[in-house]
């Protein structure tokens, strides 16, 4: 039995403090690419928490797998 598609979560429904989590874990697990030079955690939080609000990335919970990620929007451009 499959417990089914991901679940979006509203950023503003968790606090400052697990938005944070989950964006700091986001951003260590997936290595991503900031372009031409390094860019620290912080600001790496900043960009992503940033895409968030902005609505071209959004917050996953997989009922499945128990893990929460986070997904550009398609559609949306994250430079925006």
């Amino acid at each position: 039995m499959s417990a089914g598609a991901p679940v979006e979560i509203p950023y503003r429904d968790l606090t400052a403090q697990a938005l944070r989590g989950v964006v700091e874990s986001f951003v260590l697990r997936e290595g991503t690419d900031y372009g031409e030079r390094e860019c620290s955690l912080e600001e790496k939080v900043t960009q992503v928490c940033a895409q968030i609000e902005r609505g071209v990335a959004r917050i996953l919970f997989d009922p499945e797998t128990g893990t929460v990620t986070i997904e550009v929007v398609t559609g949306r451009s994250a430079s925006t």
